[in-house]
């Protein structure tokens, strides 16, 4: 575990707000590099790949940036409307 690891875990341990905050900014960094490993996947630019979607370029943008917090009914429609199944797991 690197520093910033151990401080996440020992700030989150006394402060459930930030880590409520910690664990939705990890879920937004895997949401990014997932959508954005699709998208490459389709050799589609971030305008095309949200045409497809049915969503603003913006969105895709702040998505793949992991600025947005995003939710699994977004992550299931990007899944469809790119005939892609999504999958959740617990590690």
């Amino acid at each position: 575990m690197s520093k910033i690891d151990d401080y996440i875990k020992e700030r989150s341990r006394r402060d459930p707000e930030f880590a409520a905050k910690a664990k939705q900014e990890d879920f937004n960094l895997d949401a990014a590099v997932a959508v954005s490993d699709l998208r490459e996947s389709m050799h589609l630019n971030q305008r095309d790949f949200a045409k497809l979607v049915g969503k603003p370029q913006s969105t895709i943008s702040r998505i793949e940036h992991g600025s947005m917090n995003v939710s699994t009914q977004l992550l299931s429609q990007i899944a469809e409307a790119s005939h892609k199944k999504l999958r959740i797991e617990f590690v």
